[in-house]
């Protein structure tokens, strides 16, 4: 098990997002994928971030969907660096700023958003690489849980084991973080996938407790591809 020691990321800023127009999901991800994610990348205290999405397929298969999270698309994940704080003045800075020129998506909720402390890092053996390294491996999706609370709703170590799954990190809220950006007190667990997420969703599934009032939710996300972006059009066939 890797715990923190030794990893460059302090932080994960999450945004669990709602579309809020049906018509809009395709400008939504040309304005997220070619503007608004590229824009972070050049503040120092961003180390990476990536957008994935839930696609029908992806909310059919969701093994917890409470009221909170329910009517979320999309969730998006920052990796931020030491000084944490200063980075994340950096951050809604520039989201301010891109607000003023008219550089911001209008159609969009952010249902749960703000940064978690990282709180472990675990790498499955066989894709060598440590765990420190596996947000920046290519992943096909993740798989998510939201837990209220300090536990993460599902036993990190025994993710490893299950087909498909190249290494899970745990964030936990922090007091004074959270006090900030409202982000309650809430771990989520995040699996990075390497085969494809509906496949490996019952596997994960089954290490949950359907019954837990913690459990927030729980399911499989899409890597958003650049250019495909036509999961929600109706005239999708399928």
């Amino acid at each position: 098990m890797g715990v923190v020691q030794g990893n460059k990321v302090k932080v994960g800023f999450f945004s669990f997002t709602e579309i809020t127009d049906p018509a809009e999901h395709h400008s939504y991800n040309e304005w997220h994928q070619l503007d608004h994610m590229p824009e972070q990348f050049p503040l120092p205290g961003i180390a990476f971030g990536q957008r994935w999405v839930s696609t029908p397929a992806c909310r059919a298969a969701r093994a917890a969907d409470g009221e909170l999270l329910a009517p979320i698309h999309y969730v998006t994940l920052y990796l931020m660096l030491d000084p944490v704080d200063e980075t994340l003045r950096d951050f809604m800075a520039l989201g301010r700023e891109l607000h003023e020129v008219d550089r911001f998506h209008q159609h969009r909720r952010a249902l749960l958003s703000g940064p978690f402390a990282v709180d472990a890092t675990l790498a499955t053996p066989r894709v060598l690489i440590s765990a420190e390294a596996v947000p920046y491996r290519p992943n096909r999706g993740v798989y998510v849980v939201v837990a209220d609370g300090d536990e993460a709703g599902l036993d990190a170590e025994a993710t490893l084991d299950v087909p498909g799954v190249a290494g899970v990190w745990t964030f936990r809220s922090r007091a004074e973080l959270s006090e900030r950006y409202g982000t309650g007190r809430r771990t989520i667990a995040v699996c990075w996938l390497d085969a494809p997420p509906l496949d490996v969703a019952p596997g994960l599934d089954a290490l949950l407790d359907p019954g837990s009032p913690d459990l927030v939710f729980a399911g499989p996300f899409e890597t958003v591809v650049p250019w495909q972006w036509d999961w929600f059009d109706q005239s999708r066939p399928g």
